[in-house]
C-alpha cells in the first residue's frame, strides 16, 4: 500500500493511449496515485472498490505492521482514498454498512483535526456493487455429492491458509466433534501464502486418513468437482467482506454453516435459515451435529442455487452502469 501508488502512476504515465477514468482497488494509496498523474491527468474521475478494509481487518498477533503501530496508518490510507474517490464501491451491503459505520469512531482516535463531518461525504457517493463472479463456470464439472454414497459427510475448508479465516477455530471444532462420535471426512484446499502452519501440520497428524484432499488443486475443473462433492461447508472466519469461497461452495450445494456476524446474512436469510447461522462454537457443532443426524447432509443444499445472483451474467449490467457514470463524473 506504499510503493504500488508510485509504481502504477509511473506506468500509467507511460501509457500512450488516453483514460477516461481510474477505478482502483482498496489497496491503493489513491490520493499519492492522483498526485503523480496530474500533469497528465489533472481531473480525472476515480473510483474505489473495497474488498476489503484495513479498519475492520482481524490483524494476526503475529504481524510486524500491527506490532509497530501501522494498523491505524493502513485504516487512514483506505479512509483518505475513499474521501478523495468520486465514487466508493463496496463488494456487499454488510461491507459498506460496517465501512460507514466504524468510521467515526476511527476518526475519534486522532486527538484533533476530526473531521467527522467527511463521513457523510463518503456515504453520500457510496454504493453496494457486488463481487461478480464466474459462477456457471462450475456446472460443467457438476457431480454427485459424496452423501450419495458415503456414510460420512465429507466438510470442506476452501479458503486461504491464514489467520482471519480462523483455522484454529476450524479444527477446535472438528476435534469436538470426533470426541462427540461424529465421523467426516475432510477436504483442506485452498491458497498458502506462507509457510505451512503449526496447526494444519497438526490436522494432519490427529485426522490422518480422514483427510481427502490437502493443499491447492492442481486444476480448476479438479476444484470444482471437490466443491461439487462435498457436503458440509463449515465456516469460522474471523472477518469476510463477502466470501468469495463460501459462495463458491454453498452454489455448489455443500450445506453452509455461517458465523451469523459476517457478509453472509446477505446472501442467505438467517430468519429464513435458522439451521445455517451459529453466534458461537457451541452453536457450530450443534448445528452440524443435527445436520449429520437428519441426513440431510446426504441431499445438495438446494439454496444454494438462488447465490447465481453473484454471477457475470446477473452483475454485469450494474457494472457498465456504475463505470459509465464514473466516466461523466467531472
Amino acid at each position: 500500500m506504499h510503493g504500488g501508488a508510485i509504481t502504477l502512476a509511473d506506468e500509467l504515465l507511460e501509457q500512450r493511449e488516453p483514460f477516461s477514468a481510474i477505478l482502483a482497488s482498496d489497496m491503493l494509496d489513491l490520493p499519492l496515485f492522483l498526485s503523480r498523474i496530474r500533469s497528465r491527468y489533472p481531473s480525472i474521475s476515480a473510483g474505489i472498490y473495497f474488498h476489503e478494509n484495513q479498519a475492520a481487518y482481524p490483524w494476526s498477533p503475529r504481524d510486524g505492521d500491527k506490532k509497530r503501530g501501522l494498523d491505524l496508518h493502513y485504516s487512514f490510507l483506505n479512509y483518505t482514498s475513499a474521501l478523495v474517490a468520486d465514487a466508493v464501491f463496496f463488494n456487499s451491503d454488510f461491507h459498506r454498512q460496517r465501512f460507514l459505520s466504524d468510521l467515526p469512531d476511527f476518526l475519534k482516535r486522532y486527538p484533533d483535526y476530526q473531521n467527522l463531518f467527511t463521513v457523510d461525504e463518503i456515504q453520500s457517493k457510496s454504493q453496494t456493487l457486488w463481487l461478480g463472479m464466474d459462477l456457471t463456470a462450475f456446472d460443467e464439472h457438476r457431480a454427485t455429492n459424496s452423501g450419495s454414497e458415503s456414510h460420512r459427510p465429507l466438510i470442506l475448508w476452501n479458503h486461504r491458509w491464514e489467520y482471519d479465516k480462523n483455522p484454529i477455530g476450524f479444527f477446535r471444532i472438528l476435534y469436538r466433534l470426533l470426541d462427540d462420535g461424529i465421523e467426516f471426512d475432510l477436504a483442506l484446499a485452498g491458497d498458502q501464502f506462507e509457510e505451512e502452519p503449526p496447526y494444519f501440520q497438526e490436522a494432519k497428524e490427529r485426522l490422518g486418513n480422514r483427510i481427502v484432499q490437502y493443499g491447492k488443486l492442481s486444476s480448476f475443473a479438479n476444484y470444482a468437482e471437490l466443491l461439487w462433492t462435498s457436503d458440509i461447508a463449515l465456516v469460522t472466519s474471523k472477518q469476510d467482506f463477502f466470501g468469495g469461497s463460501v459462495v463458491e461452495a454453498v452454489y455448489c450445494g455443500c450445506h453452509p454453516i455461517l458465523p451469523r456476524r459476517l457478509a453472509y446474512t446477505d446472501h442467505l436469510c438467517p430468519e429464513n435459515h435458522p439451521e445455517v447461522f451459529y453466534n458461537d462454537e457451541e452453536e457450530a457443532i450443534n448445528l452440524v451435529k443435527q445436520l449429520v443426524a437428519s441426513d440431510h447432509w446426504r441431499r445438495p443444499f438446494q439454496q444454494g442455487r438462488a447465490l447465481s445472483r453473484y454471477d457475470w451474467s446477473s452483475q454485469i449490467d450494474a457494472y457498465d452502469l456504475a463505470l459509465a457514470r464514473l466516466c461523466q463524473t467531472i
